[in-house]
């Protein structure tokens, strides 16, 4: 069997910032007040008159070389084996935080019971076939989820196509969450 390589495209071009992606995350995976799996950004570049602004959501990057795993002394964090999402088991994981001070995403939380979490890809939906809960709410289709393996999937025709930028490239983590420009 393949090894599925999931990715997550983003683009910066359609998204208005709404949050239905943040909300509908929240709600699918019970995520409790004040913490969060995924978030908004609004960021302004450039100098006045000229000046650009991004709006993206961002989440974990489900990172190739994924630095939360590699420092995590129990195994709670991991990679799962059929495919590259990085995954936390709360019966291992104590909460130590060594995942959260090596991830350069800040893409961690820890939960109310004392484990740490965070964004799935909703792997428990797309092992019943459907899509992430983000991707699937969002009302101007600006979030994409598919496997990079497939090169009919949109995900990989959406990178052979436009352009596009990964967060913070230099930590070399190798994300698996892109943004188009």
């Amino acid at each position: 069997m393949r090894k599925k390589k999931y990715a997550m495209v983003i683009d910066t071009k359609t998204c208005v910032g709404c949050g239905a992606c943040v909300v509908a995350c929240k709600t699918e995976n019970q995520v409790p007040e004040g913490r969060h799996r995924d978030w908004i950004v609004e960021e302004v570049t450039g100098r006045f008159p000229n000046l650009h602004m991004e709006i993206r959501s961002e989440r974990c990057n489900h990172c190739s070389d994924a630095p939360c795993v590699a420092n995590c002394p129990t195994g709670a964090s991991y990679t799962k084996k059929d495919s590259n999402v990085v995954m936390v088991n709360p019966k291992k994981c104590t909460g130590c935080k060594a995942c959260m001070a090596s991830c350069p995403y800040n893409a961690r939380f820890v939960m109310p019971e004392g484990y740490v979490s965070k964004c799935t890809f909703c792997n428990h939906r797309v092992e019943k076939g459907l899509t992430t809960a983000c991707a699937s709410v969002c009302p101007t289709h600006s979030i994409y989820f598919g496997d990079l393996n497939n090169p009919r999937s949109e995900v990989a025709k959406l990178l052979k196509k436009r352009k596009y930028k990964a967060l913070v490239p230099e930590a070399g983590t190798g994300p698996n969450v892109y943004y188009l420009v």
